[in-house]
């Protein structure tokens, strides 16, 4: 731990962007020692960069491990603070907490937005690439502080003094945990086919279409992959309940 903490300081001191280091420890709360990956994190991929051998690197990748990351700590949390419920109880109380519109507010919140770097219109408050930038920063901070740590960050920092976990329990809006609660009573296999419209579009819009037994049923759209599938549930739960 003194290690880093002085390891830290000395990044620090040579760095040509202080702020951002003091930033990223007034959030976090611990001593980030890869200042580029960190960086990465905030670069959509309508402003990606180009490596010398001409490929283009953004933080899309970061977002994908980040993602995963978060559902897995989350998904610990509520299975450690609720032992008695069942599993489509946990499903559906996770996706509330890492909802898009959750982690859009708490990118703003925590002032990470002011380091997105993006060529997309209004950006700074589009909500699905502040949705992927805080998932980037998560998966940049599991790289470079590992999953206890990044562990404590999400529940002491972020659950314990953003998420109100009584008005998540309120909130009636995950289509997709519904249906898949559905699926789960009715015992039939629900799938999400869900692809990019176009590649060269920016912010990017997917295309999801529910498929239920091997049946499609419904299709939705959206800026994100989540969005999209949140709408193709929304679609499917309109015609099935009238």
């Amino acid at each position: 731990m003194k290690f880093n903490i002085l390891s830290f300081y000395v990044r620090r001191l040579f760095s040509s962007n202080k702020e951002f280091l003091d930033d990223l420890h007034r959030i976090t709360k611990l001593y980030p020692q890869n200042e580029k990956l960190y960086k990465l994190a905030f670069v959509h991929s309508s402003a990606s960069l180009k490596l010398p051998d001409g490929t283009h690197i953004n933080n899309e990748r970061l977002e994908f491990l980040g993602d995963a990351i978060l559902d897995a700590i989350v998904a610990e949390y509520l299975y450690k603070t609720f032992p008695n419920k069942p599993e489509g109880f946990l499903t559906e109380t996770r996706a509330k907490i890492v909802n898009g519109e959750s982690l859009a507010h708490l990118a703003i919140t925590l002032g990470i937005n002011k380091y997105i770097v993006s060529h997309a219109y209004h950006f700074k408050t589009n909500k699905n690439i502040l949705e992927d930038a805080f998932e980037a920063m998560i998966g940049a901070l599991y790289l470079d502080q590992g999953y206890r740590k990044t562990r404590q960050f999400v529940v002491n920092r972020l659950i314990a003094k953003y998420i109100d976990i009584n008005l998540v329990l309120k909130t009636e809006n995950n289509y997709k945990s519904k249906l898949l609660e559905w699926g789960h009573q009715k015992n039939v296999e629900i799938v999400f086919n869900t692809l990019v419209v176009d590649k060269d579009e920016r912010p990017l819009h997917f295309s999801s279409e529910l498929e239920i037994d091997g049946a499609p049923k419904a299709s939705g759209y959206g800026t994100s992959k989540k969005e999209a599938e949140q709408d193709a549930a929304r679609q499917f739960l309109t015609i099935i309940n009238g």
